[in-house]
């Protein structure tokens, strides 16, 4: 088994394994002792559907139409149809490694042995992933209850030789034509395989899964931000010192306090104002930094236990016991991911947002403690890095609107049977734009802060921030277009390359 391969039916995934899936392609297999328990739980199925009796799902319609009795010569076409009609999804397609993910975690739910499918079920969804193959799925259509429908659907489509896909190039084609290409034969569904493969939270789940990393290398960004504005502003680090943390000890605020004071210990820039400084004390923005960003990775910690319980879930409707029973219930419903998403979407907004105000006193020249207005050469000649901050606002802004919680705008649906919704997919949809938003926000922090860190030579800063500084190269001069500095800088904090160059020079941070 190659090294980057991910084996589903053993032991819960981490945020780590659907990464690798999602974003590096990695293969995905099943293994051994999986092949026991999907068999059990099909063979469960086929006897239960021997009985005679309703059976949701397999017997029966679906939702309000659930006591509708279904021919048993007609159980295939049921699933088939099922899936076909619940592709309604609009909009544009969503990005490949959400689609990846959605596949990936739908594919662990079915391996677990509680949804009753056939292993070449599961094998077909694997060949999909394996091949670099990517169903087209919509932006709206899914309510979070009973699950992702409409994107899973999409997904299924691709499975039956239906609906188009992208292929292993980026290329778009129909369905059929790529399973063809890539050697994979379309299937047919037995029993309640329809269900099982559209009723799942998988797709929220996904972008939840992947948010959380991307937000903990963000709170580690930002405190590298933050540590940057504070030294070129001539703040002070004995507000992050660990003792009076200890006062209040949220552990996200001790580890963002004990970043910050890594990150600028060895600051000349710091060592020259430390005696005969008439200002006692800094800013909120500068002085609460660890408090703020603290707060957010307490946040992060709560979304991340969320994902992981879920990671570890069988979810599915209804679901195929070890005592043999058909048991339907609610664990599709989606509340405890929207919920998570809309938390994580608030910290996030007010990372940004302190991040801005930090921006802001870069570039006025009456709290700058020095530095030339805007950072500009020639001041009134130059705008210098003026319209950034205009920029980080309106990304601040965005954010803050973002920030309204998706989980609480529930609209009851299919004939009021679905009378409660948990909107999980919206909210994991807006927490992803609100990362994008931070990313860039922290971006214009970060040039702001390295050209002011700059412009304080001879003095230098740490040696964390210094590489931070070297890795941006700011270059003051006569005004240019920041765009591409700004866009630049973006790529080396989603990159991960701004986090590296800090802990090169001193070690990890938490």
């Amino acid at each position: 088994m190659a090294e980057n391969t991910v084996l589903l039916g053993g032991a819960t995934l981490r945020a780590e394994d659907v990464a690798l899936v999602a974003r590096e392609d990695a293969r995905v297999e099943l293994s051994p002792d999986a092949y026991v328990r999907i068999e059990r739980s099909w063979q469960q199925i086929q006897s239960l559907s021997e009985s005679g009796g309703a059976v949701y799902g397999v017997s029966t319609g679906f939702g309000a139409l659930s006591t509708t009795r279904i021919a048993r010569d007609r159980w295939t076409t049921l699933q088939h149809s099922l899936v076909l009609s619940h592709a309604a999804g609009m909009g544009p397609p969503v990005e490949r490694e959400v689609v990846r993910a959605m596949m990936l975690l739908r594919a662990r739910t079915l391996a677990l042995g509680y949804s009753g499918v056939h292993a070449r079920t599961i094998e077909a969804i694997l060949g999909l992933l394996n091949a670099g193959i990517t169903p087209v799925v919509h932006e709206y259509g899914s309510l979070g209850a009973s699950g992702d429908l409409a994107p899973l659907a999409h997904f299924s489509l691709a499975l039956l030789g239906q609906g188009d896909v992208c292929d292993a190039d980026g290329q778009l084609k129909p369905a059929a034509e790529a399973l063809q290409r890539a050697g994979l034969t379309p299937i047919t569904l037995g029993p309640k395989e329809g269900l099982s493969l559209i009723n799942g939270t998988d797709g929220m789940l996904g972008m939840l899964s992947l948010a959380c990393l991307d937000f903990l290398k963000l709170c580690r960004t930002a405190d590298i931000a933050a540590a940057m504005s504070v030294e070129a502003l001539l703040g002070t680090d004995t507000a992050f010192d660990a003792a009076v943390q200890a006062l209040r000890p949220h552990v996200g605020q001790r580890v963002s306090a004990a970043n910050l004071a890594r990150l600028m210990a060895g600051s000349a820039i710091v060592a020259s104002h430390r005696e005969h400084d008439d200002r006692v004390q800094d800013a909120y923005s500068m002085r609460c930094a660890p408090q703020v960003v603290g707060a957010a990775r307490d946040v992060l910690e709560y979304a991340r236990g969320v994902a992981q319980i879920e990671l570890g879930s069988a979810v599915d409707n209804p679901s195929v016991l070890d005592d043999g029973r058909l048991v339907s219930n609610g664990n599709f419903h989606g509340i405890p991911l929207g919920f998570a998403a809309d938390f994580m979407a608030i910290a996030a907004a007010e990372v940004g947002a302190i991040a801005e105000r930090r921006v802001d006193r870069l570039l006025d020249v009456t709290r700058s403690m020095g530095l030339p207005a805007f950072l500009g050469e020639s001041p009134g000649l130059d705008s210098g890095l003026m319209i950034a901050q205009y920029t980080a606002a309106a990304l601040v802004a965005e954010n803050r609107r973002l920030a309204a919680p998706a989980s609480v705008d529930s609209i009851p649906t299919s004939g009021m049977q679905e009378d409660h919704v948990s909107m999980g997919w919206s909210a994991t949809r807006k927490l992803r734009r609100t990362l994008e938003n931070l990313t860039r926000i922290l971006s214009v922090e970060l040039l702001c802060s390295a050209r002011a860190l700059v412009l304080r030579a001879p003095l230098q800063p740490a040696p964390a921030t210094a590489a931070v500084t070297a890795l941006i190269d700011p270059r003051p001069g006569p005004d240019r277009s920041p765009a591409p500095e700004l866009a630049a800088v973006a790529g080396l904090v989603d990159s991960g390359a701004i986090l590296q160059a800090a802990e090169t020079a001193i070690g990890a941070l938490e």
